[in-house]
């Protein structure tokens, strides 16, 4: 069974309204193992609407319309599928009923253009509306299915969830799954991830439809994205695919992978930190606080992180940090500020940033250059030198991922 996604409405095109509902359905879909190949957008058009419809019905065995339902001149879903089906559009007698109440139960009186919502395409059954007016239509046509859906969220998210995921499950015969997981990278290229990852892409490629499929996504500063989508005819089976699959790709991939699903960085390391019963300590500076403020949001932060200490003007590197005077871009300053911290914090280890995020030079170091820190006991103290790209903003937010990552990268390999 493949299903098919159209969102229909001018405001989606002028990028007026994001189309959610599109993610939702396609959410409930792989959950109920019915497969989504595409999604469309198109406008308040009669000709367009049936275009996009007549292309949908030719390569999906159902489709699934948003918008379009109400009583308004430029509702007119209604009338593209009945061009669709070729037939007319007839009154329907409970929706009418439906409507009536539903005005007459909020104390409102209804326009007669509410009516509107009334006319179905002959051979079309109606999805009986309980929040709103707009009832949504089930139309076949010969041995596949249009469901049509209102666009307001919480009226359609009600119709899928009792009426259309039953309906296709039916229609589909089987009982099935579809679940994803994903490992998040960092440090490693996407080319790269891509690379070492082809040998088994390429084996599941061979494998047939049936097996895992894996996808790579680029996440900007966060790093790459390996995703793993498994197909199964129940939760735990899929359960249990996901982690085979995903030790064959921790077992190529190595430490770059820090996290799954919506573990973040920060997480990852409190993780490691945990671990090895240390405590963390930070000096900031043109990162301004981001660093502490990504920690203090993994819950139970206050386990292994200490504080942190923003020194964004030199003076308060000097007195507050013990820098010595002089340049303060630089990897010397960048060990002074970290040594400084975990001497004024009381930490295991400290880790500082200091950079240059433009708009102009300063020091005579370009805009994107940047100094991590890193001061552990009873070893010697380092920085890292960063050459970053992109606005001032960018830059503090590469910097702060370059400190996370590589803070724990190093304890990994103590």
């Amino acid at each position: 069974m493949r299903a098919e996604i159209v969102a229909i409405g001018t405001e989606l095109l002028l990028g007026q309204i994001v189309d959610t509902n599109s993610t939702w359905i396609a959410e409930q879909l792989a959950e109920s193992g019915i497969d989504c190949l595409y999604q469309s957008r198109v406008g308040d058009n009669i000709d367009r609407i049936a275009d996009v419809l007549d292309h949908a019905l030719s390569r999906s065995d159902a489709v699934i319309t948003c918008g379009g339902l109400g009583p308004t001149q430029d509702d007119i879903t209604r009338e593209a599928i009945a061009k669709v089906m070729g037939v007319e559009l007839v009154h329907n007698g409970e929706a009418e009923r439906r409507v009536r109440e539903m005005f007459s139960s909020r104390g409102r009186e209804m326009s007669e253009n509410n009516l509107r919502q009334a006319q179905v395409p002959e051979g079309a059954s109606i999805i009986s509306q309980v929040i709103g007016s707009a009832p949504g239509l089930l139309c076949p046509i010969a041995e596949k299915v249009i469901y049509a859906l209102p666009g307001v969220p919480h009226e359609m998210r009600e119709m899928v969830s009792r009426a259309v995921l039953a309906d296709l499950m039916r229609r589909s015969g089987e009982s099935a799954t579809i679940r994803s997981r994903v490992l998040r990278t960092f440090g490693v290229a996407e080319s790269r991830i891509a690379e070492i990852v082809s040998p088994r892409f390429e084996a599941l490629e061979r494998g047939g439809a049936d097996g895992p499929r894996i996808a790579f996504l680029a996440s900007g500063i966060e790093g790459v994205k390996v995703r793993i989508t498994v197909k199964a005819p129940t939760e735990e089976a899929a359960r249990v695919r996901l982690d085979e699959e995903e030790l064959v790709l921790r077992e190529l991939l190595g430490g770059s992978v820090f996290g799954v699903d919506n573990e973040t960085m920060e997480h990852a390391l409190g993780e490691v930190l945990t671990q090895q019963g240390l405590t963390l300590g930070l000096a900031e500076s043109f990162t301004g606080g981001l660093i502490s403020s990504r920690i203090v949001a993994v819950a139970g932060a206050s386990r292994w992180f200490r504080g942190a200490l923003v020194a964004y003007h030199e003076a308060i590197k000097y007195a507050a940090l013990g820098v010595a005077r002089g340049p303060v871009v630089s990897e010397k300053a960048a060990i002074a500020m970290a040594e400084g911290a975990r001497a004024l914090l009381g930490s295991d280890l400290a880790i500082s940033t200091t950079g240059v995020a433009g708009p102009e030079e300063q020091e005579g170091q370009p805009v994107g250059t940047c100094f991590v820190g890193l001061a552990l006991a009873g070893r010697p103290s380092v920085a890292l030198a960063l050459r970053l790209s992109g606005d001032r903003q960018r830059i503090r937010e590469l910097a702060t991922i370059a400190a996370l990552g590589n803070l724990r990268r190093l304890l990994l390999d103590l």
